[in-house]
């Protein structure tokens, strides 16, 4: 991956939702009264941060972010011997920082919060993908982020090796059950969708359509959507439903979807499976900052 890539991801609206979060973070936590009440303002520290197990590293680039946030980045010397995205082994130090011992204290949980949380989720979505190993079924992520941290999450998933889906409401139109049987079906929801867009001066987003029977299949085949999706239907079923959609229409599975199940969904020739666990449920990985004085000149 690379800074370049974390660049690349971070830019626009999505660096103004992260350095909001680091902001948000920094502000939970408070004054640091204990260390303001025991170091100096000429203190210094050495620290290193130490992956204490095998792991993906994701969220190295945030380190200087907090830094910046906290207005110390320029009293302090980063140093990260291994890249953004790398895969390490348990001991293995990934930045060495110098700088006042009261903002590297203060910046430690939040940078380490990050770097587990997202290394964590870069982990879990590499386990899924090597499970579709062998097929031409992609990773997809979901909406199912913690609140304010949805594009630090997507952008782990893609460190995973997993590919974004939406990344919000507008980035693609989704006709849900809600929606179809709120219209009556799914020709009329799409008659609603293009209308809602034919007097506007907006180009209509691609569309999905969520299928949840082969009946359902057939009827968003003739809306000739971007997508369709096979919501919790069982492989068989899947395979069936797959033979239905032309090429030109993207394949969705989604619902329920586990490491133990998700090669036989990929069995069923999908182009994509949507996984929500890799990102609501991903263990965080094991980080640890090692801290070391120096003294006072």
């Amino acid at each position: 991956m690379g800074l370049a890539a974390f660049d690349d991801f971070f830019s626009g609206h999505a660096r103004r939702y992260l350095l909001a979060a680091i902001e948000l973070a920094l502000s939970e936590d408070g004054p640091d009264l204990t260390s303001l009440a025991v170091f100096s303002p000429q203190d210094i520290l050495r620290a290193r941060i130490v992956a204490k197990e095998d792991s993906l590293v994701a969220g190295l680039p945030i380190v200087p972010l907090v830094l910046s946030a906290l207005g110390a980045l320029a009293a302090c010397d980063l140093d990260f011997p291994v890249d953004e995205g790398a895969r390490v082994d348990r001991g293995t130090v990934v930045c060495r920082l110098t700088g006042p011992a009261v903002a590297v204290l203060k910046s430690e949980r939040v940078m380490l919060n990050f770097i587990s949380h997202l290394s964590g989720i870069a982990n879990l979505t590499a386990r899924y993908v090597a499970a579709l190993s062998g097929t031409n079924t992609r990773l997809l992520d979901t909406r199912k982020t913690l609140p304010g941290l949805r594009y630090p999450e997507k952008y782990a998933v893609t460190v995973g090796g997993g590919v974004n889906h939406r990344t919000n409401l507008a980035d693609m139109l989704m006709l849900k059950d809600n929606h179809i049987d709120r219209a009556g079906g799914i020709p009329q929801a799409m008659a609603a969708l293009r209308k809602a867009y034919e007097n506007s001066m907006e180009i209509m987003p691609p569309v999905e359509i969520e299928c949840r029977s082969l009946e359902e299949v057939v009827q968003a085949v003739a809306e000739n959507p971007a997508r369709i999706m096979f919501d919790n239907m069982d492989p068989p079923t899947m395979r069936r439903a797959r033979a239905l959609v032309p090429q030109g229409i993207e394949t969705e599975a989604s619902g329920g979807v586990d490491l133990d199940s998700i090669a036989a969904v990929a069995a069923s020739g999908t182009d994509f499976v949507s996984v929500g666990r890799i990102t609501h449920s991903a263990p965080a990985a094991d980080f640890s900052m090692q801290l070391e004085s120096i003294p006072r000149a």
